[in-house]
């Protein structure tokens, strides 16, 4: 009820006096989607991973759950998430056990010794091909029946990085990294720091880019273990731009206001960029106003509620299902009407 009544609220009352810096704008039309994300975000979280046993296993540092929670949400890049979950249901799904089981046999093909000589492999399954055909017959990355030749890589990639870099504890060796880059609780950049910390090891692992890997790891990190302070800390500052967040930037002017418009993709997480935007508007943001139990400071937070806002999934307000970007924004309705630039992602900027 809280919710519809600040929904109403925003639309009956909008702020419409013009703002005074390029912060002060995007904190404006921010205002709406985080009047209507939910205050029990975290609670929600907590007890998604303790009905899915992820809570049980980072507790007991059992890395086989924290794999395949991974590799179910892996096949969902570039694809519906129908299609993609109709065929894991038909075909199965890759598992940490088995593929560990078949690297222990020895396998003839040198790529497969350890992680560093995985790096080159370039199996695909249309041909199919791979960078040690006189090895092919023997290989096992074919014998798990994924949607495509990327996934079987990303698979071997991930189990290759638990046995050889974290030694078979995936827990452990976030427990030690964020650890060793903790430069203290009064450290202004200590959720940035920490988040480097294991973001950027894991996003060399092949197939699963920096997008995933906060989504991933933001639930995992927030939600597993309350009790693990720094894995609380890390998960709040993982920012996941995804083509709504980056498309909600450009819409609202917000890129071209900070000087920062970019097409979508690795720019979007580039120094100044939406990532560095979406960070830049959470340390103006007092989440606490939302719930008393957040982080003063809460990066994911307000990104989930940007995307909540934007998608069709959630509130179904800025996305290309409603906005004819050849003509801009028509949405009277939204509480940002009068206060967002209303880009077209087509349009030329106007200067």
């Amino acid at each position: 009820m809280l919710i519809w009544q600040a929904w109403r609220m925003s639309l009956a009352n909008p702020i419409i006096s013009p703002p005074q810096s390029n912060w002060q704008h995007l904190l404006l039309i921010s205002q709406p989607a985080l009047a209507l994300a939910p205050p029990s975000f975290v609670d929600r979280l907590r007890t998604s991973m303790a009905f899915e046993g992820l809570s049980l296993a980072v507790r007991s540092h059992d890395t086989g759950p924290i794999f395949d929670l991974i590799m179910g949400l892996v096949p969902l890049q570039g694809i519906s998430d129908g299609v993609a979950l109709r065929y894991s249901k038909q075909h199965g799904s890759a598992r940490l056990d088995a593929i560990l089981d078949q690297l222990a046999s020895a396998p003839s093909c040198d790529r497969l010794t350890s992680y560093w000589h995985f790096a080159e492999c370039s199996y695909e399954k249309t041909g199919p091909t791979c960078a040690e055909p006189a090895h092919f017959s023997t290989c096992p990355l074919p014998s798990i029946k994924l949607r495509k030749g990327v996934l079987n890589r990303a698979a071997y990639s991930l189990a290759l990085f638990i046995r050889d870099v974290c030694e078979g504890d995936l827990v452990g060796w976030i427990d030690a990294r964020l650890a060793q880059a903790d430069p203290g609780t009064d450290h202004p950049d200590r959720g940035p720091l920490l988040r480097v910390a294991i973001l950027d090891p894991l996003c060399e692992i092949h197939g699963i880019g920096p997008k995933l890997w906060a989504m991933i790891l933001a639930d995992l990190l927030l939600g597993a273990d309350p009790n693990r302070e720094r894995w609380v800390t890390a998960g709040a500052w993982m920012i996941a731009v995804d083509s709504l967040i980056h498309n909600f930037l450009h819409r609202t002017g917000t890129l071209a206001h900070f000087g920062a418009e970019h097409p979508y993709g690795p720019a979007c997480t580039a120094p100044g960029g939406c990532r560095d935007l979406l960070e830049g508007l959470s340390r103006r943001i007092d989440a606490r106003a939302y719930n008393p139990n957040f982080p003063a400071t809460f990066p994911r937070f307000v990104q989930a509620a940007l995307w909540s806002f934007c998608a069709e999934g959630g509130w179904n307000i800025c996305n290309g299902n409603r906005i004819d970007d050849r003509l801009g924004c028509r949405q009277t309705a939204c509480p940002n009407f009068k206060v967002c630039d209303r880009r077209g992602l087509w349009q030329p900027t106007k200067r």
